[in-house]
């Protein structure tokens, strides 16, 4: 388009609104007057006639020549050129369109959306990576006791790894085990992991992204048929080992940790990556608000924090000492969390600290990326409930 008027057409060629009339001189035109045609030839706007004259005119004349080029440049920032990435709402507004048109026969569950949206969001960043990078290193980081821990693998293992504690929740469903019997009598989610990357004999590469992603969906289709058709029944927990979560906090701890893994891989292979939608963040921050104080429990046995005051003990039910935590931002709320017993009730009359964080951080802190005494944008009270907490939110994570 930018040789069109300043190489000097014939006037058997022309580039303006339509071609001219072939052997028809172009009209006598003054200067001036071929002059204030310029914008509208650039626009396309003059009749085939005015056309021509003016691309005759631009081969003899290099001021309204020049003149025409940068009209030409200048209609063509007017118009720039579109983004070839999609739309990130388009899949959204497809299925939605879609489901408003046929309603799916059997509807997921709002507690196994967030699985079903963050394995999508993984999936996709995996279509888009090269081959050697399914070999780039990632470090998985948690926490252990009072300190942090990591593991060395690449983004084929940190898939393995999914599909293998996702096979927690697949046996549970009455599914296929994806690692078969390799895991008998070990059904903790490192021992899971550790078994399933020594029965790699070779690397790990592309070729672990299809069983992963079928595993997905099935996981999908089975927990939403627990509320489905009359006759279909599921679960009521998840066996992790040394504990269990009711099937819906398992997906939900399932959600949490493939995002917290995709931000693995998009680090290792240098991809943005956002958080979870809000509504899907704020589930995932309140089940670890949930689980806080049965952790807590577990480490004040284990003697990793400070006893409970004897003399504020209650019993199962009742209120007692609480921490207010407070999670700012996306998927924000308030939560009561008891310090002294898991069975206690969070009671605003008995709060003794205030603890406020970033929901993106809160949840990093959970994942044991963060250290703990890092995490707290604001902290008031008692400065040892808030030390156990923010530990404890931290034990919350694991291989």
């Amino acid at each position: 388009m930018r040789g069109c008027g300043v190489s000097g057409s014939t006037g058997d060629e022309h580039s303006g609104a339509g071609p001219a009339v072939r052997g028809a001189a172009p009209p006598a035109l003054e200067h001036a007057v071929l002059k204030s045609l310029l914008g509208a030839w650039a626009l396309s706007a003059c009749s085939p006639e005015e056309s021509a004259a003016v691309e005759e005119h631009l081969g003899e004349c290099g001021g309204c020549a020049d003149e025409a080029l940068r009209l030409r440049e200048a209609v063509g920032l007017l118009h720039p050129p579109e983004s070839l990435d999609l739309d990130s709402g388009l899949r959204t507004r497809i299925l939605r369109n879609c489901l408003e048109r046929r309603p799916p026969r059997i509807p997921v569950p709002g507690w196994v959306a967030p699985y079903d949206a963050e394995t999508a969001r993984l999936d996709a960043l995996l279509q888009d990576i090269g081959e050697t990078d399914w070999q780039a290193p990632v470090r998985l980081r948690w926490f252990e006791g009072d300190g942090a821990a990591s593991r060395r693998t690449t983004v084929a293992g940190v898939v393995a790894h999914l599909m293998s504690v996702d096979g927690l929740v697949a046996v549970a469903l009455g599914l296929d085990d994806p690692l078969g019997d390799g895991t008998a009598g070990a059904p903790a989610p490192t021992a899971r992991t550790e078994a399933c990357w020594r029965a790699s004999r070779i690397p790990r590469t592309r070729s672990v992204r299809a069983p992963w992603r079928e595993q997905t969906h099935a996981l999908v289709r089975a927990a939403s048929l627990t509320e489905g058709p009359a006759g279909h029944s599921g679960p009521t927990a998840v066996s992790y080992g040394d504990f269990e979560l009711p099937l819906p906090d398992a997906m939900l701890d399932r959600a949490f940790e493939c995002w917290v893994h995709a931000e693995d891989v998009a680090e290792a292979v240098d991809y943005p990556y956002p958080p979870p939608a809000p509504r899907h963040l704020h589930r995932m921050i309140d089940l670890a608000a949930r689980m806080l104080p049965a952790v807590l429990a577990g480490r004040r046995r284990s003697g990793l924090a400070a006893p409970g005051r004897v003399r504020h003990l209650v019993p199962a039910g009742a209120p007692g000492r609480s921490l207010r935590l407070e999670i700012e931002g996306l998927g924000g709320g308030e939560w009561l969390i008891p310090l002294d017993s898991p069975g206690a009730v969070g009671s605003a009359e008995w709060e003794v600290a205030h603890v406020a964080l970033d929901g993106v951080e809160f949840c990093r802190l959970a994942a044991g990326h963060v250290p703990p005494l890092d995490a707290a944008a604001g902290q008031t009270g008692d400065r040892e409930a808030i030390r156990d907490v923010l530990y404890a939110a931290a034990s919350l994570s694991r291989l």
